[in-house]
């Protein structure tokens, strides 16, 4: 008999798939899901290309320093997910749960961690990190990104969660070092 994946243990020990069904299930409201895809969307990459962009053009002085080191924190931000994907395969979850629906189709295969979340806080962490005004506009929206990905169905709490702390840890790490 093949051994079962920590990860699938864990999920049904600790009823995270109930949060998720709870959060999914509150979208069933057609508004809801139309505002939450939107906001998953922005988190494809459109908005924080265009934050770069605009800082690189509008950021003053420090525009280029700023909007590099976001781009370089966000390409090695892609490749730790990717490579966590691959090594976790942990299955999205309307693909375990028949009773989830996906509301919008998955950007590729797996669950953990969740790059729109992970990307969300480590942009909007840098970006407010040289432009402290910029928070009152991304935090809210790192949280929307956060929250529409288990609302719509394509991550668990765990994978939200997560990528919160790499990106925080990333973002942190990345300050520190060019601070």
């Amino acid at each position: 008999m093949k051994p079962t994946p920590a990860w699938r243990n864990f999920e049904w020990l600790s009823g995270e798939w109930r949060l998720c069904l709870a959060c999914n299930r509150w979208a069933g409201d057609r508004a809801i899901v139309s505002l939450f895809r939107v906001i998953s969307r922005l988190g494809d990459g459109a908005v924080w290309y265009a934050l770069m962009l605009g800082i690189a053009l509008f950021g003053g002085a420090s525009a280029g320093p700023a909007a590099l080191h976001m781009a370089v924190s966000g390409v090695i931000a892609a490749t730790l997910y990717r490579l966590l994907k691959r090594w976790t395969r942990r299955p999205r979850p309307f693909r375990s749960h028949a009773q989830i629906v996906a509301h919008i189709a998955p950007l590729d295969e797996f669950s953990f961690p969740s790059g729109h979340t992970l990307h969300a806080v480590n942009f909007s962490l840098i970006a407010s990190a040289w432009y402290p005004q910029l928070i009152v506009v991304l935090a809210p929206l790192t949280a929307l990104i956060a929250l529409s990905r288990v609302v719509l169905g394509l991550h668990y709490p765990s994978d939200v969660a997560v990528a919160v702390l790499i990106g925080f840890a990333l973002a942190e790490s990345s300050c520190l070092l060019v601070f």
